[in-house]
């Protein structure tokens, strides 16, 4: 394990004037001015592929009138692609030394997630898991390989725990295979099984030994992987919008949902990126539920783009769907995304009964706007930039209220 006295620079990450191979040693968490590196940033963007797949076929199942089938289905897929990239990124963290061989790994789990990202609409249309699999394999063995690299250049708990990992990625791809092999009514129970089989290797592998992970890098990581999706989202109901207007002259119906959806997701960063959250982040314990909730932040905000996708093809007469279930199409993602943000995020930095209660009470009042009709999206998204003016004055009047206090004080 490295310490402060590491030889390597404390800035952007290793040194480039290296040899083209070195040992896989455990970086320093008090590292300085720790930042994702260029290869993380294309990483995150080409997993937001795989994302904006899973989001379409979403879309389609919603549209169509089989919201039973299409969220069970983008549940299992967004897990998939999730967890890679969230096992990616805090080995990364750990790990990252940038050399000719971490690099070219790195670029192997990329192709993989293209090849999952290619077959999200088989899994989606004809329960056909295989090149899902396939793709999930090309980067688990990559991560494998990542792993037993660490071990190699570590001993003691630090080796065990890299073993550990390396172990338990290998053994779940294994268990994966019953959503290939199984029959189709086993695969729910199979899926479920095998996320939690997932989800404990991490809590297995570190009990002995905690990775040196970089609180401010994995909380800039999940942010910038966060402002990806969100992106996403702004594009997906761009597209919507744009093919709304273009097909049917109905600028008037789509205006309330484009400014709506436009507000929610402003709000969505704006409430996302209010407070700091690399300070709570001190020990695995804290870390892992925080980490792991980031599941329900990250599906809810791409499943807003759908929805917002959804409402437009409602509005337009794409589909048969219902007023009302088209906006839940809206409202309910949101609804999610913004009780999880409150619960694993803002709740930590808020003080005092009226700022804790904004979040809820705006989840609250959004379920309400499903019920409004067509100006339901619009709704929404007032009660979301609502939230935040609200969370922002309450925050100045406290902060004014202890400078008077500290004025005060010195004063006397």
């Amino acid at each position: 394990m490295t310490s402060s006295s590491d030889p390597r620079p404390r800035s952007a990450g290793p040194s480039r004037t290296r040899r083209p191979l070195r040992p896989l040693t455990a970086r320093g968490r008090d590292e300085a001015h720790r930042v994702a590196t260029p290869l993380e940033l294309f990483f995150d963007l080409c997993f937001v592929v795989a994302v904006a797949q899973a989001g379409v076929e979403l879309v389609h199942a919603v549209a169509e009138g089989h919201p039973g089938h299409g969220i069970p289905n983008y549940a299992m897929l967004f897990f998939a692609i999730w967890w890679a990239w969230m096992n990616f990124a805090w080995f990364a963290s750990a790990y990252d030394n940038d050399d000719l061989l971490y690099r070219v790994v790195t670029l192997v789990q990329i192709a993989g997630v293209l090849v999952l990202a290619a077959g999200v609409s088989r899994a989606f249309e004809d329960h056909d898991f295989f090149v899902v699999w396939l793709g999930y394999l090309i980067m688990r063995l990559a991560m494998a390989a990542q792993w037993l690299r660490a071990a190699r250049s570590a001993e003691g708990p630090e080796r065990r725990t890299a073993q550990r990992y390396a172990g338990g990625v290998l053994l779940c791809q294994v268990g994966w295979l019953g959503l290939v092999l199984l029959p189709e009514p086993a695969r729910p129970w199979v899926f479920l099984v095998m996320a939690i089989a997932e989800l404990c290797v991490p809590l297995y592998a570190e009990k002995d030994h905690a990775t040196t992970w970089h609180p401010h890098h994995i909380a800039e990581r999940y942010g910038l992987f966060t402002i990806i999706v969100l992106g996403e989202t702004i594009a997906a109901a761009t597209i919507a919008v744009k093919s709304g207007v273009d097909e049917h002259d109905a600028l008037s119906e789509l205006l309330p949902i484009a400014a709506g959806g436009l507000l929610i997701v402003f709000s969505a960063w704006w409430i996302y990126f209010v407070v700091p959250i690399h300070g709570h982040l001190r020990s695995n314990w804290q870390s892992f539920p925080w980490g792991y909730g980031h599941y329900l932040i990250l599906a809810s905000a791409a499943a807003i783009g759908a929805g917002l996708e959804v409402a437009v093809e409602q509005a337009v007469g794409k589909t048969h769907l219902s007023t009302l279930a088209a906006s839940a199409a809206v409202t309910l993602p949101t609804v999610l995304y913004l009780i999880t943000v409150w619960a694993l995020h803002s709740r930590h930095f808020k003080v005092g009964f009226a700022q804790q209660l904004v979040l809820p009470t705006a989840a609250l009042l959004v379920i309400c706007c499903t019920f409004l009709g067509e100006w339901a999206v619009l709704a929404a998204g007032l009660v979301s930039a609502l939230a935040v003016a609200t969370g922002v004055t309450l925050t100045a009047r406290r902060a004014a209220r202890e400078r008077e206090e500290r004025a005060t004080a010195s004063a006397a």
